[in-house]
């Protein structure tokens, strides 16, 4: 582990060899280890230490300059300075530079586990056996990975500023299919301990859901159709929401927060009561770090407060022009949820669709937050509050903004992976009018 000491060191260093009037380092070191399976057979087992330094230069006349480095010698470290020098010195200026940040008070974080940081292949291996066995006894075929991390992040500047961070991370994802490849389930768990993790109950959620879908699917017509989307999918496309609060975009009139003819919705009622979207760096359940990719301290934040748009965030130049406190962009996500089971939302649907997850995410329309995707492992038809039958998959046309005004029900919140954005702590949802533009094949 990179010591806040070492860290310290690397950081001085660095600002040793610099010779410009600006420069910023970030710190990373990570030590995993992971197990790949696939076949209803460990594949792949690993073991490994990285280490990256990213080195900012700036001139005085605002011109920058980046350069990565990759090992810790005196030599390495010197070229990564040099070369980030001499890109600053040949790039164009970019006016919207602002002054390094001098000191911070940074939160102290508790998302570190001890157990997590020395945990090695005895500790997952029962994980992995617990899927296997499962879905040899259900003639399944399952596919999965996981692994675990212990983290260190460091950074500093020429003005002072210093910052250190230790995390743990961990997860363990599986896909199992049938036989004939025709039905597949899917489930994930993710934590800062991998005491938090149960291979039985993820192995008990895959092979459900593929015996569950197996045999003929039910080819339903597309359309806009009430679904319950279980927490992986809610991950994603609140992962994306979140990201979108940013003040420049609104104010600019290039957002779902900016008002026809100028100004912004902050303040307003957008969304039901129910509904609160926030960040917290204090949540132990997530790893996050004290501070985000401008240095700003993360803090508590609400974005959407009782269905009412609350906070928008301003970077420093930004805020410098419109007269603003600068804010840190979401360090982390939590939507908030409700005391409801997954079986109490399906419960609650006469006619709808139970999805598992999406995937393959793509942006149709910036300014509404318009995506496009499909579902995959696991779409199943829901009649008067039961499921009935497996259904084929459909690509969505769908904007997390509309999907959170036509939500009419939360579960108990979690913390969930989605396919292609990091974790975060929400609820599965009931929504209504969720566009299903056409199906699709794939399994």
């Amino acid at each position: 582990m990179l010591s806040q000491k070492d860290a310290k060191n690397l950081v001085d260093k660095l600002m040793g060899y610099s010779k410009l009037p600006q420069c910023r380092v970030d710190i990373s070191w990570t030590e995993d280890a992971f197990i790949r399976f696939a076949n209803n057979g460990i594949t792949t087992s690993g073991y490994r230490i990285t280490q990256q330094i990213s080195i900012g230069s700036v001139t005085e006349d605002k011109r920058q300059g980046n350069a990565v480095v990759t090992e810790l010698s005196d030599d390495a470290l010197q070229r990564g300075v040099q070369q980030a020098e001499d890109l600053a010195r040949i790039s164009k200026p970019n006016p919207e530079d602002m002054p390094a940040l001098g000191p911070q008070k940074y939160l102290t974080l508790s998302n570190y586990d001890n157990y997590t940081a020395a945990a090695r292949g005895d500790a997952m291996i029962p994980h992995v056996k617990a899927v296997i066995e499962s879905a040899k006894a259900g003639q399944l075929t399952a596919a999965g990975f996981i692994q675990r991390s212990s983290n260190a992040v460091a950074v500093g500047n020429k003005a002072g500023l210093f910052g250190y961070h230790t995390y743990t991370d961990c997860s363990l994802t599986n896909t199992m299919r049938t036989a004939g490849g025709t039905s597949s389930g899917w489930a994930s768990q993710t934590s800062v301990s991998l005491k938090d993790v149960n291979g039985e109950a993820v192995a008990k959620t895959s092979a459900e859901k593929a015996a569950r879908g197996a045999g003929t699917k039910k080819k339903l017509d597309p359309g806009k159709y009430t679904v319950i989307l279980e927490s992986a999918g809610v991950s994603d496309l609140m992962g994306i929401l979140a990201g979108s609060f940013d003040a420049r975009s609104a104010e600019q009139g290039q957002s779902f927060l900016s008002k026809q003819g100028g100004g912004t919705h902050l303040g307003e009622k957008m969304f039901p009561e129910f509904i609160t979207l926030r960040s917290d760096p204090l949540d132990t359940k997530l790893a996050t770090t004290p501070w985000g990719p401008s240095l700003l301290p993360n803090q508590r934040i609400a974005w959407i407060d009782k269905g009412v748009v609350k906070n928008l965030y301003y970077d420093r130049f930004w805020a410098s022009k419109a007269g603003k406190e600068p804010t840190p962009a979401p360090g982390n996500v939590v939507l908030d949820g409700q005391a409801h089971t997954i079986e109490d939302l399906i419960a609650s649907v006469e006619r709808g669709l139970l999805v598992t997850r999406l995937w393959y995410i793509r942006t149709l329309q910036p300014q509404t937050l318009q995506m496009t995707g499909l579902t995959r492992d696991g779409v199943f038809l829901v009649e008067k509050g039961k499921i009935t039958d497996p259904v084929t998959n459909f690509r969505w046309n769908e904007s997390p903004v509309r999907v959170l005004q036509n939500t009419k029900m939360l579960g108990r919140p979690s913390r969930a992976q989605g396919s292609e954005t990091g974790s975060s702590i929400v609820p599965a949802i009931v929504v209504d009018e969720f566009n299903l533009a056409s199906v699709s094949d794939a399994v």
